[in-house]
């Protein structure tokens, strides 16, 4: 009878889906070592599906059920059962607020790409182990050399100049400018205007004057900024961004770049403060006297450089010349073996995570990073699709023609997907984890003006018994997705329940007591961003989960369910006879095959079939091909 059942059964069969077919098969539960615990023993356990095919949507709702991709391998962790929990955790990116950390990520990169890092200084803080566990604070860790320019004049007269003092100060608004666009405070699609730093007149100083300070110099870039977006808003180049833009006044940006160039303000002698729409640069009133305005170009260089711990400063970095200004280039591809990218992976997995050689092999990347069942989406030129279209991909990043990281990506109907992060040890000190994760975000914010429904950002697993894991959170404000009703859940308010313990139904918050007095959402609240000891990174950064490749295709027998259980399940789960079922080329309902079994054969598939339907969901098992060969 399934014979005569074909393919042209449209009105039954994910095939008429014009993004493709899903075709799966069931692998049962599966246990495992757990790579979050290292408990030693199979304590991981997760049901499998081996999918040979499968559409960007059904995955994306596969993903909204707490499920996962290792290659072509689809797993869902058993909450109640497996050691380490795993709750789906998401970001929507145009509500992503970056911590104070996460923006001096985003600055050290300007400042590397610049030529202003002073590398050698921050290699030492990712590199030595005592700097590690003392946290060194000193200025290097976070500080440069404060963006001084190596190729300014050589002589002293010449360095202590009005003209050099501003040009300086003008570099430093526009990476402060650049920072605020890339954190979402400004547009960042549209051209920004360069900075004007400007020498405050004698006369004006009198009239100026804020008890023991004198104004030096001031910038009016706000009001220039303000003209900008407007004029884009006006012409409509600027519809992607939130309501929020058009109150955007030149006293806001000026407050908003102000309190950026805080730093600057530590380091030059400057006091920096937003005045009506103008940052103005003040100095206490015996430096401008004595004609030195603040401090010179050598000692910004010297104040912000100076490390009182000399440890810190005793390796030469000979890969990364201060001074020397950097390209980076940002490459989307789809997924595919590249032998640069796997050699790259290589020498991270050995030096990063103490591979052995030998347990590095193509054929394991190849399984664990370059395959992919997804049926890839091309770009359709229409507003559904973002213009990359939908699938697998490798972004790769490129500083002068090297490859330096790969972030291994899913992009989907509503969401980019983060799978894993590989990068070049020699470039640990430039925290590329957390970079490529602020380079995701914005990704989704810029394209949702092609793809609407392309609102968030997924950061794989949270499990909050690991604490390596626990930085995920960070990326504020994160939802988790609640593993038995499938809602999601803001993560201030689940968290409470967790720190309970590691499995909870986290819509179930409103029966804690005093739920009402959870705390609000707030930074304070945010959790610590999370440090391993390999080089001071993330553990494996954001997009890595250590569990996804230690899953490995040894079926558990499925014998071990109880009858009760499966009784329970069959009630919970109704009928299955509406399960499209793929046999030697054909899509059937289950239902239609009942009499193609004997009995016992029957009850062995339908219980099969009764938990396949209770992880996959009731509406997703009538539109995937269940295959049996």
């Amino acid at each position: 009878m399934a014979g005569k059942v074909r393919r042209s059964d449209a009105s039954s069969s994910s095939s008429s889906n014009s993004r493709g077919e899903t075709v799966v098969v069931d692998c049962g539960r599966r246990k495992s070592s757990c790579g979050y615990c290292r408990s030693g023993a199979r304590t991981s356990i997760s049901h499998g599906l081996w999918a040979h095919s499968i559409s960007v949507d059904d995955y994306q709702d596969l993903l909204d059920r707490g499920w996962r991709r290792s290659g072509c391998f689809l797993y869902k962790p058993e909450m109640e059962r497996t050691c380490c929990p795993s709750y789906t955790i998401r970001l929507r990116a145009s509500d992503f607020v970056p911590l104070k950390e996460q923006l001096r990520v985003f600055r050290k990169m300007q400042r590397f790409l610049d030529g202003t890092l002073d590398v050698k200084k921050s290699m030492e803080v990712v590199e030595d182990p005592n700097i590690l566990k003392d946290k060194c604070s000193c200025a290097c860790h976070e500080v440069s050399s404060s963006g001084t320019k190596e190729n300014l004049p050589a002589k002293n007269e010449e360095r202590n100049s009005a003209q050099n003092i501003a040009t300086y100060l003008s570099d430093q608004v526009d990476i402060a400018i650049r920072t605020c666009a890339e954190s979402g405070d400004f547009p960042c699609s549209i051209q920004l205007p360069k900075s004007s730093i400007k020498q405050v007149s004698q006369a004006k100083r009198k009239l100026l004057i804020e008890g023991a300070e004198e104004l030096m110099y001031s910038s009016n870039i706000a009001f220039q900024l303000v003209a900008t977006i407007r004029r884009a808003e006006s012409a409509g180049n600027n519809a992607s961004h939130s309501a929020g833009d058009l109150t955007l006044s030149p006293k806001v940006i000026a407050e908003k770049l102000a309190a950026s160039l805080n730093q600057l303000s530590e380091t030059s002698g400057f006091s920096i403060r937003a005045c009506n729409g103008h940052i103005n640069f003040y100095a206490s009133r015996m430096q401008a006297s004595s004609g030195e305005g603040a401090q010179t170009i050598a000692d910004f260089k010297e104040s912000a450089a100076g490390c009182k711990r000399k440890s810190c400063c005793t390796r030469k970095s000979v890969k990364h010349p201060q001074g020397k200004r950097q390209k980076l280039e940002i490459r989307l591809k789809r997924s595919s073996f590249d032998p640069e990218e796997f050699e790259l992976y290589r020498r991270y997995q050995m030096k990063v995570h103490n591979d052995a050689p030998d347990h590095v092999t193509e054929s394991s990347y190849k399984r664990f990073l370059v395959d992919t069942p997804l049926v890839s989406v091309p770009p359709s030129g229409n507003v559904r699709v973002p213009p990359c279209g939908f699938g697998s991909f490798h972004q790769q990043y490129v500083i002068n023609g090297q490859l330096v990281a790969v972030g291994v990506i899913d992009i989907l109907p509503k969401c980019l997907s983060s799978k894993y992060l590989f990068w070049d040890p020699d470039f640990a000190f430039l925290s590329l984890g957390k970079y490529s994760a602020l380079q995701e975000i914005g990704w989704v914010k810029e394209n949702q003006l092609h793809c609407p429904s392309l609102q968030y950002y997924y950061l794989g697993y949270y499990i909050h018994s690991c604490s390596k894991m626990r930085y995920k959170a960070a990326y504020r404000p994160s939802e988790l997705l609640c593993p038995l009703r499938y809602q999601w859940v803001p993560f201030d308010i689940a968290r409470p329940l967790l720190d309970r313990k590691p499995y909870a139904v986290l819509t179930d918050y409103a029966l804690l007591e005093n739920a009402e007095s959870l705390p609000p959402h707030s930074s304070e609240n945010a959790p610590e961003m999370q440090h391993d000891d390999n080089g001071g990174e993330d553990s494996n950064d954001i997009l890595m989960d250590d569990g996804e490749e230690m899953i490995e295709p040894e079926s558990e027998s499925s014998d071990d369910e109880s009858s009760a259980e499966m009784s329970s399940q069959t009630l919970e789960d109704g009928d299955v006879g509406d399960i499209l079922i793929g046999l030697k080329g054909s899509r059937v309902r289950y239902k239609e095959l009942r009499r193609a079994f004997d009995p016992s054969e029957r009850s062995y598939l339908e219980s099969q079939l009764h938990r396949y339907k209770s992880v996959v969901g009731a509406e997703l098992s009538e539109r995937i091909v269940y295959s049996l060969g």
